[in-house]
């Protein structure tokens, strides 16, 4: 088991910056990307953990001040209740009903959660919003009444 601590900064930002300003379509912080820490020479040097995508997509979306955040994952939807007969899908919901939601124990960890947890993290910081949905219905959810949006409140 090695940790996976919280991500701190995105070493690169400025790079992903200037591709985006001039642009590029930038992929960046899937799975994570490597982390690294700063020696007392202030190399870079690798560590051994593992960096939450989500929350490394939520930190970069945040320092790029992101109009609109968005988390692909498996299913078109978040839902409550996940897998029960009492499943329930969510269209909208704030940052607090998410809060609520995660204290409920809605989410499975290393699923859903850090993903709910990134958008909300994203949401309150920039006043911007998040969406979680699926490949297919990325378009839907940007246009129409697809995917789950997280928005302050």
């Amino acid at each position: 088991m090695v940790p996976s601590p919280k991500p701190k900064r995105i070493v690169e930002l400025d790079s992903i910056r200037s591709l985006l300003e001039n642009g590029s379509i930038v992929i960046a912080a899937g799975g994570g990307g490597i982390p690294v820490i700063r020696d007392e020479d202030g190399m870079l040097r690798g560590k051994e953990a593992v960096i939450d995508k989500d929350l490394a997509a939520a930190l970069l979306a945040k320092e790029l001040n992101a109009d609109l955040f968005v988390i692909s994952t498996a299913v078109e939807k978040v839902f409550l209740n996940w897998g029960k007969p009492t499943q329930k899908s969510l269209d909208l919901i704030t940052s607090t009903e998410a809060k609520q939601y995660i204290k409920e124990g809605h989410f499975a960890p290393g699923s859903m959660l850090p993903k709910v947890e990134a958008i909300v993290d994203f949401v309150e910081v920039t006043n911007n919003t998040g969406l979680i949905t699926d490949p297919a219905n990325i378009h839907g959810a940007l246009y129409r009444d697809k995917g789950t949006k997280i928005v302050k409140g």
